[in-house]
């Protein structure tokens, strides 16, 4: 049985006329119930560097929901994780056209748990994981894993 959640976001932008050359790409996305969350492109294509951009938050949500399948599986598996973090990296890929697309992002995940003798396991659980998220299973490049286990 399957089932399905509905997401919904609200964006606004406007324009910014003191600029004539080109558009002001800063915009503001509401969720309901959450904080604002004020976007602009990324500072390779003019925008505000401060800001968070889709790329950002494209590979913000891979990263997270890696690590909310992998401590999924460790329960499921009784592996006591300690410590996760991820300094993760996405390679976009922009075309003469100007097209583009990210060809793969990866992971460097570092876990510490309880047990040493589930390190082998606990390692392996990161293909198991990558099949659970449902980013992951929404992307169409690759993801690559290259994490490190140790014991505390």
């Amino acid at each position: 049985m399957s089932f399905k959640h509905l997401f919904k976001a609200q964006l606004q932008w406007f324009s910014n006329k003191k600029e004539t050359t080109r558009y002001v790409k800063n915009h503001t996305i509401f969720i309901e119930g959450k904080e604002i969350l004020n976007v602009s492109a990324a500072k390779a294509f003019k925008g505000d560097p401060s800001l968070y951009n889709p790329e950002d938050l494209l590979l913000s949500s891979v990263v997270s929901c890696h690590m909310m399948s992998y401590l999924y599986v460790c329960a499921q598996h009784q592996i006591e994780v300690i410590s996760y973090s991820d300094a993760a990296e996405a390679t976009l890929e922009v075309l003469e056209n100007g097209s583009g697309r990210f060809v793969e992002v990866r992971l460097f995940p570092q876990v510490v748990i309880r047990n040493k003798e589930q390190i082998a396991l606990a390692n392996e659980l990161h293909t198991k994981a990558n099949e659970l998220c449902f980013i992951a299973n929404s992307c169409n490049f690759k993801i690559v894993h290259e994490g490190s286990c140790e014991v505390e």
